[in-house]
């Protein structure tokens, strides 16, 4: 089988579009690249489709490999029949080339072994070829100083059989099969850990058991962290009898071959079940990963791709009350303009109104003095205090006041990147400052930050680590090249996710951009060290420069397009600038005219559309919210009571809503709307403004239960 032939089998579209797809890979293209800008070649197929292509490319490439080191670890032994290696040859299946590699994998000395030295390996094949003889008398023959007696020639035989049968390709599969359709996973509280504090968020897996196949992702997870963390046994298994008809019906010959039926049992003991037990609980953990991480993505996705304010003066405030709020003042580019702490609530202002009063003029006199557009407010302790606090001031002129996630704002503020930026300050002003720069552009912001620190996935630390990193990086790529940035005031960070660029040249770029001044155009990036023509190819049409040389360049068309827009504003006899957003001159282009070798229909479409509205920004304008006034905290909660609140969090079982208090709450999957629901995210998006009903609040345990069906 061929890579193609590998790939086609399991990616719906046609093999001509999926060669070109490898073969552009193969030329180091990166996928938003191939998704925006060779779609004639790929037939239009989408990031989606790209990646699950480069995927499959490289588990074939990884296959190979395998196959390569089987084959030539069963050679040395001198092992390898030519039947052997056409069926290694001809599989494709990583399990199966396993299985027919198992019988000449190197391991510890087993029982069978030790029944080989002494020579017991004719007695089994008698005993395996099921005649009923007199075994008792036969294996009479086969005592010696360490064989004393019958019995143990008879045992010794039946570990060899045992081993034969764990061996066996028919066996191995149907049992597979059967676990993968019947298996229970069942959990028992470790009694001596049952009334841990800790153990209380695990109580409902004390005695716990359902079908694997049909647990959800978050119960399997949540089941293994029981057990990692010693609260429970969970145990895989399927009904022994029936397990072992499996294994009769495929080596029993005849049905009076005790010896057999004893070695079959014995196989399933002590080998086979331990270790399918163990391969379905892989395979149903790496599919419960593969659920966690898909969501975890697509929650930071949506984070990533929140609402911006825009270039605004930004008041920001790290809202506290023992340590004081943390406010700083920054201009459009989110640079830091002023910094101070104030102490508006209790202890500090001790109920004492005119600590409070001085608070507040001082907020008035840095949005005059600063000349504020907006304030931001982080949603950590004390923030519905500090919203009121604001909304108290009598400001000169309207100012939104919008409340901000400050999820991961700590992790940035002692990284490595915030002491770059603010070498001078502490990590309290550099949280404050982040918490500002979230409103005015979350991705430029928020891709500082580890995606694991953000705080939008579940179970994060128990799926695979690098599955769970790549997956997260590749979603930063995409939002980064979906929206474009700004060349000349894009941090290093956010310059590293561009589409062929990378840490050191996002490096290079910046440390270019403070030496020569703000690039005027795109065909400068060309002497950034490091960026040549293969990086400037992948790179330049996701980078935008405001009121440079050539207007194309604050567009996403591509530089290898600059000469057909031309021919088509020359052909209309108006300047490029002129034919920019002109809805009614586009209108008369004959796309047909322009098509090359390079450039097809598809790209002249998509060029035709940026035209009519260049740079856009993807992403929706920011919109004021305020949640309930009268409730500040859970006892406030009342069942019944109808709330306003944002989506923050998004799990396979629901959606968790903030309403303003430091708990949020839950709405389950089946409370999203009426009649069933499959996905979560067909009904609900991040940071989506949602109206409640509280439906339960168990004050104790810090839990809200509430409904979207109202």
């Amino acid at each position: 089988m061929t890579q193609l032939q590998y790939i086609s089998k399991q990616v719906s579209a046609p093999e001509k579009n999926i060669q070109n797809t490898l073969d552009l890979l193969a030329e180091d293209n990166t996928i938003p690249f191939i998704s925006r800008y060779r779609k004639d070649k790929t037939g239009n197929l989408d990031e989606v489709v790209i990646e699950q292509i480069a995927k499959l490319s490289k588990q074939f490439d990884e296959i190979i490999k395998r196959k390569e080191s089987v084959l030539k670890s069963i050679d040395e032994q001198g092992k390898l029949s030519p039947e052997l290696a056409q069926k290694i040859q001809k599989s494709f299946d990583i399990q199966e080339i396993e299985d027919l590699y198992l019988p000449f994998k190197k391991k510890k000395k087993t029982k069978a072994d030790v029944a080989r030295e002494n020579g017991l390996e004719p007695l089994a094949k008698i005993i395996m070829a099921q005649n009923n003889d007199d075994l008792d008398f036969i294996a009479s023959k086969y005592l010696n100083k360490n064989i004393l007696n019958e019995d143990e020639a008879l045992q010794g035989a039946r570990d060899i059989i045992a081993e034969w049968i764990n061996e066996n390709l028919v066996v191995r599969k149907s049992l597979r099969r059967h676990f993968q359709r019947y298996a229970l996973a069942e959990t028992k509280v470790v009694k001596a850990k049952a009334d841990d504090e800790n153990a209380k968020k695990f109580q409902q897996y004390f005695d716990w058991s359902e079908n694997l196949q049909k647990a959800p992702s978050h119960r399997l997870l949540a089941m293994l962290r029981a057990e990692s963390e010693g609260f429970v046994k969970l145990n895989i298994s399927v009904e022994k009898e029936d397990a072992l008809q499996i294994i009769e019906e495929i080596v029993l010959k005849n049905k009076n071959a005790e010896q057999v039926k004893l070695a079959i049992k014995e196989s399933y003991k002590r080998l086979l079940e331990p270790a399918i037990s163990n391969e379905t609980l892989q395979e149903a953990k790496q599919k419960a990963d593969i659920k966690a991480i898909d969501i975890f993505s697509e929650n930071l996705r949506q984070l990533l791709l929140a609402s911006p304010l825009g270039e605004k003066r930004i008041l920001a405030i790290d809202p506290g009350f023992r340590s004081g709020c943390k406010v700083v003042c920054l201009d459009e580019k989110g640079d830091l303009l002023y910094n101070e702490t104030i102490f508006p609530h209790a202890p500090q202002s001790r109920g004492n109104s005119g600590e409070t009063t001085m608070a507040m003029k001082k907020i008035r006199s840095m949005v005059n003095a600063y000349n504020i557009e907006a304030i931001s407010i982080g949603n950590g302790t004390a923030s519905r205090e500090t919203e009121f606090f604001i909304k108290k001031i009598a400001f000169d002129k309207p100012i939104q006041v919008f409340v901000v996630s400050e999820a991961g704002a700590s992790v940035y503020s002692a990284s490595k990147i915030a002491r770059e930026e603010f070498p001078n300050y502490d990590v309290t002003v550099r949280g404050a400052v982040s918490i500002g720069r979230r409103l005015s552009d979350p991705l430029a912001e928020l891709v500082k930050i580890d995606p694991k620190s953000i705080g939008v996935g579940q179970y994060q630390h128990d799926v695979d680590q690098t599955k769970l990193k790549e997956e997260l990086d590749n979603t930063v790529v995409k939002c980064v090249n979906s929206v474009g940035i700004n060349l000349n005031t894009a941090s290093k960070s956010l310059l590293s996710y561009v589409s062929g660029i990378g840490e050191k040249i996002a490096e290079n770029i910046v440390i270019f951009r403070s030496e020569n001044g703000a690039f005027t155009d795109r065909k400068q990036l060309k002497k950034v060290p490091r960026l040549g023509e293969k990086a400037f190819q992948q790179a330049a049409a996701f980078v935008r420069i405001k009121d440079g040389k050539n207007p194309l360049d604050n567009s996403a068309v591509h530089p290898e397009a600059y000469a057909i827009v031309e021919k088509m504003a020359k052909d209309l006899k108006i300047s490029v600038s002129e034919l920019i957003g002109n809805k009614d001159k586009i209108s008369l282009i004959s796309l047909e005219k322009y098509i090359t070798d390079e450039v097809g229909i598809l790209a002249l479409k998509d060029i035709v559309k940026e035209l009519e509205k260049p740079g856009l920004d993807p992403r929706k304008a920011a919109k004021i919210f305020e949640f309930d006034p009268t409730v500040k905290k859970i006892s406030d909660l009342k069942p019944g009571m109808l709330l306003p609140g944002i989506v923050n969090s998004i799990t396979a079982f629901g959606c968790f809503v903030d309403i303003g208090i430091k708990e949020s709450g839950l709405v389950h999957i089946s409370q999203l709307k009426a009649g069933f629901v499959s996905d979560v995210n067909e009904v609900v998006k991040m940071h989506q403004q949602v109206q409640v009903k509280v439906v339960e609040v168990d004050e104790d345990r810090k839990r809200i239960q509430l409904t979207m069906i109202l």
